[in-house]
């Protein structure tokens, strides 16, 4: 099972996915309060919850009537996109877009891999499978936060931690639809 390319091709995707999602909301306050200040960046952190919200409900309205895997490609191109905004934001609202759009995700990441195994693997493999796909995302977005304050760090701006979510976001989208490409 962790060689299939079905596997792979759900388990790489989320866990770049979820490093940089969990990355990123660890230091969101820290990156938008010195523009925006701790009380707006506040606002903006619970934007970005709200937005997580109506993104899962959203999705959950129309993933079963939709490729899943291509939910999950535009998934991850809405929070790069979300990304993108913050890293190249210089007002407030533009801030406040980049939230909303990087939250609009925020929930989908941790759901989507689910309804994928469910479409693509044998209904007895399904708790195996979610499983190791869980654990290897777990695992790997543990080192979120460091990473992004490490880059943070060691450059004095969010700009090269940004770009590394985004870099990771889009490899993501691209990675989890090349099953897709290949099956047809």
């Amino acid at each position: 099972m962790l060689r299939s390319r079905s596997f792979v091709t759900i388990s790489i995707p989320f866990a770049l996915g979820l490093t940089a999602q969990v990355g990123f909301l660890t230091h969101q306050m820290a990156f938008l309060a010195p523009v925006m200040g701790a009380v707006m960046a506040g606002w903006a952190v619970s934007l970005t919850t709200f937005a997580a919200i109506l993104g899962r409900i959203v999705t959950g309205f129309v993933v079963d009537r939709l490729d899943r895997r291509l939910v999950a490609c535009g998934n991850f191109i809405v929070q790069a996109v979300g990304t993108a905004t913050l890293a190249l934001g210089t007002t407030e609202t533009a801030l406040y877009a980049g939230c909303v759009l990087f939250g609009f995700s925020v929930g989908n990441m941790t759901s989507l891999p689910g309804v994928i195994v469910q479409q693509e693997f044998p209904k007895q493999h399904f708790a195996r499978a979610i499983s190791l796909v869980v654990a290897i995302n777990q695992f790997s977005f543990a080192f979120g936060p460091s990473l992004l304050g490490q880059l943070q760090q060691a450059s004095g701006s969010y700009a090269a931690a940004l770009c590394l979510c985004l870099v990771m976001q889009i490899v993501a989208a691209i990675v989890v639809v090349s099953r897709r490409r290949s099956a047809e």
